[in-house]
This record gives structure tokens, sequence and C-alpha cells, in this order.
């Protein structure tokens, strides 16, 4: 009977057994969590890897990252870019020790994201996987052959060679646009100046600018679509082509979106935008940015923007803006493309460049063709001449023949055009290291629209906070032809663009959607 009876003792002492589990699941929750972190960087590594290897990225690494599938957004950005960092030595370390057989080959980025925890990461468990666990088992052997790499490469310790391969820290402060279909500039700057230090830019309207490093992805006035974050240079773009509400306007390449919405915002949800793009996957998140701005007036257009007939269903559109497909070299280190490994080498890729070049002039050529159309913004995220002075000096014979001259966006802004033909003064230019981003801007008005015998007094307005009194068309001397030799962490993509037919699919958003 005594013995029946030990079951019923045996729960005394089960107060210390709970006290024992209430400690286990902090660790099991950590240990999940890393498990989780590391496949959804796995993930995004795979992509990022892929586009880059293809020249054909679907979006920049934080867009990926900071996309709604991703939950653990702080744990994936940091893995994925810790990795990237540390790449080359990873693959050294990964070649020296023998470890990528062909089993594991098929799931090397998360081999890479593993490595990197192993190696230079933090002290977790790798627990709960047979990736962990087929690493773990080989850590002395990774850690032995990390230390002939040293050598190898002379080395004093593990810390100075990898500052070997570490890139510069490029920092700026963090911008963000108000998105007024949604909300006003005074409520957004109340709402972030409960958090954070903000004030207003001091010539883009509807600017905001915060302290550098300031996290916003999961704020909700950027979850809501309130706020958008989006340099101050890619700000200026729709602010120069200034659309009025009522008109009819093109964006010709339009995703990921922000300059799209930015359009609606300025003609305040009124008149009509189609949204050009042709990649699919891209198009998708260009709907998704649409749906988030709340704004009603934009049609996107799935379809290449090259064979839309200037005397078609289009023909009244009041104003272009054309973003093209870029080398993207002026926002690389934003975008942090310089992590890539495209990017850890001094070679430039020519015959990339010409192509890119030789389509941008194309449609820029063809959106001049419009018959309708007053203002045409031509921008790109590039420092290359050939994308940019050489893109509009090609088409200024066409856009003289058909009416249109060179304007001066922000004439009061120093930099201007690389002075390689003359009318150069007129176009815009930002620099990578003095503005922390680099972008081109060039204004085609029409002789005689009626913009353009405004553009003298709009243009002062939107740039009146930075007048110097010194003439109104002042040139940079910052500006020359050194700008073209630029470090290796500025060169990269910006908007990959498939060059193949497609038809025009198209699908209008309300703000009910």
């Amino acid at each position: 009977m005594a013995r029946n009876k030990a079951p019923s003792v045996k729960p005394k002492p089960k107060p210390k057994q709970t006290t024992d589990k209430s400690a286990k699941p902090r660790l099991k929750n950590a240990e999940r969590s890393a498990y989780f972190a590391r496949r959804e960087a796995a993930k995004v590594l795979h992509t990022v890897l892929q586009g880059d290897a293809n020249r054909q990225a679907v979006a920049s690494i934080k867009s990926l990252v900071y996309s709604p599938s991703i939950r653990n957004k702080k744990a994936t950005f940091a893995l994925v870019c810790q990795t990237l960092k540390h790449l080359r030595i990873i693959k050294d370390v990964l070649e020296i020790a023998n470890i990528l057989n062909s089993k594991w080959k098929r799931q090397e980025e998360l081999i890479y994201i593993i490595a990197y925890d192993i190696l230079f990461g933090k002290e977790i468990s790798l627990v709960g996987g047979d990736a962990e666990k087929f690493l773990a088992c080989r850590k002395d052997a990774m850690q032995s052959a990390l230390a002939k790499l040293v050598v190898r490469k002379k080395g004093k310790n593990i810390d100075d060679f990898i500052a070997l391969y570490q890139p510069p820290d490029i920092t700026k402060p963090c911008y963000v646009r108000v998105n007024t279909l949604k909300l006003d500039v005074d409520s957004a700057l109340h709402e972030l100046g409960k958090q954070f230090k903000v004030q207003k830019d001091d010539m883009i309207p509807h600017l905001l600018v915060l302290p550098p490093h300031t996290d916003l992805h999961n704020h909700s006035l950027v979850l809501n679509g309130s706020i958008f974050v989006q340099g101050k240079a890619s700000s200026m773009v729709a602010a120069v082509l200034d659309p009025k509400p009522g008109w009819e306007v093109l964006d010709a390449c339009s995703a990921p979106g922000n300059k799209t919405v930015h359009l609606a915002a300025l003609m305040k949800g009124k008149g009509k935008i189609i949204a050009c793009e042709l990649n699919k996957d891209r198009a998708k998140r260009l709907e998704d940015t649409v749906r988030l701005s709340g704004a009603a007036n934009i049609e996107v257009l799935h379809g290449d923007f090259l064979n839309i007939d200037p005397k078609g269903p289009f023909s009244k559109v009041s104003a272009i803006l054309l973003d093209p497909s870029c080398s993207g070299s002026g926002t690389a280190a934003q975008r942090l493309d310089h992590l890539l490994p495209s990017r850890t080498t001094d070679f430039v890729d020519t015959e990339r460049l010409n192509k890119l070049a030789a389509f941008q002039k194309k449609a820029l050529a063809h959106a001049l063709s419009f018959p309708a159309v007053k203002r045409i913004v031509y921008s790109t995220c590039s420092v290359n001449q050939i994308e940019n002075e050489d893109v509009v000096n090609s088409v200024l014979p066409l856009a003289t023949s058909n009416g249109f001259q060179l304007a001066t966006p922000f004439p009061q802004w120093q930099r201007r055009g690389l002075p390689v033909f003359e009318g150069s003064e007129h176009l815009l230019r930002t620099d990578p290291v003095e503005d922390k981003e680099g972008f081109f801007i060039a204004l085609f008005v029409k002789k005689g629209s009626e913009k353009n015998s405004e553009e003298r007094s709009g243009s002062q307005k939107l740039a009146g906070s930075l007048s110097n009194g010194k003439g109104w068309l002042k040139r940079s001397c910052h500006v020359n032809k050194k700008n073209l030799a630029l470090p290796v962490f500025y060169r990269g993509i910006c908007k990959p663009w498939l060059h193949t037919k497609s038809s025009l699919t198209r699908k209008t958003y309300n703000s009910s959607n």
C-alpha cells in the first residue's frame, strides 16, 4: 500500500520544478528567436546574392528586411548586414576548413549566417536545426582556418584583419516625408517629437529631419502610411516636377513608389497619375506603397513605358517623371550595395553602364514625344556622367525641336551639373559625400507653357531659405570631373529594368484599398 501511495507524495517537490521551468523558457525563447532570425536572414541573403549575381535586384537590403513578411526585423537586418560585411572571410574559412560540401551547398546562405554567428557573433547556443549542429561540431576547424587566414594576410590579430574588410561608415540624418494625404506637418512634428529630436527641412516642403540612426521601421506613423522614410535628394525629384492638382501625370519607372505617392500628395489627391512599372515583383511593391499612402488618384500600369503610344490614351499627359534604371552609384552606401560581392572589387562594368545609358537616352527621348507634356523631370541616383549629363546632352536637339528647354530647379542649390556642355548649369547634382546621397536632376519645360513663365518665382520660393544673395544661377566649384572617380563602395545598382516586351496591365487604387 505504501508503494501505491508513493505517487501521491511525489508532487511535493513540484514548486522547485516550476521555478526551474520558469527559467528555461527564457533560454528556449532566445534560442528560438535566434533560430528563426537566422532563417529569415538566410532568405533575404539568398534574394540579395541572387539579385547581385544577375544584376537584377528586386529591392534594396533594407526594403527586403523591412517587408511585412519579416517578423524579427532588427535581428534579421543585423545578421544580413554583418554576414555580408564578413562574407569574403566566411567563404575563405569554409573553403580552408572544407566544410561547404554538396549537401549544404543548397543552403549556403544559411551556412554563411550560422558561420558568422560562430566566428564573429554573440555567444548564442546553436540549437534547433541540423545546420547549427553541423557547424557547431566544426567550430574548432573554422576558428583554426580563420587563424590561418590572419597569418596569411600578415595581420597582427583578428581585429586588425577584419578591419581590412570593413567598409566606411556613412552617417547621415534620417529624413521622413509627411504624407499630407493622411497627416499635416504640424501633427507629424508633434507625434515624432514625443520620442525624437525633429525639425523641418530648410528646403523641401513636408520633409522632416531626425538624428542619424533613428529607427522608425516599427513606428505607428510609418506603419499606417502617414510618413515615409525618404532621403532629401529623393524628395527633391517630385518637388521639381511640381505637378498641379487636376493634372494628368505619368511616372514612367515607378517602383518602389515613394516618388509616385509624393506626386499624389503634391496634387492633393486630385487629377490622375499613371504609375508604370515593367518588373512584376517591383510592380507588387509599387501597389503596396500606393495602398499604404491612401492615394486615390494613382493607376498602376504593369508594362513597359517604351510601349506606351504618346498619341494614344495618355496623349493628354501634362507632366512626366522619368527616374529610370541606373547604376545607383550615388546611393550605394545607403542601400548597402557596397556590401555586395560584385562591389568589393575596383572593377567598373563599362558594358553595363553603356547599356544603361542607351536605355536612359531612349526613355528620355520617348518622354519628350508626348504632345501635351509641359514638364519632364529626368533623374537618377547615379554620379556617372555617362548616365547624367551625357544623356541630357544627347536629347537636347530633340528637346529643342519639340519646344523644350532646360530650366533650373532649386536655383540656390550650389551643386550643379558637370561643365561638359553649354547649359549644364541648369542641371542639379547632390554629392554622395557632402550630401550623403548622389542624385542628378534635369528639368525640361516647354517654352511658352504657363509653368515656364512662373519657373523663376516658383523655384525661388522652394529654395528661398538657401538664398545667399550671390546670384540666381550660382554654379558650384565642388562639382568637377574628379567626382567621377569614386571609391568602390559608391558603385551599385538602383532600379533593375527588364528589357522585355510586356502587355500593359492596368490597376487603379482608391483610398478604401
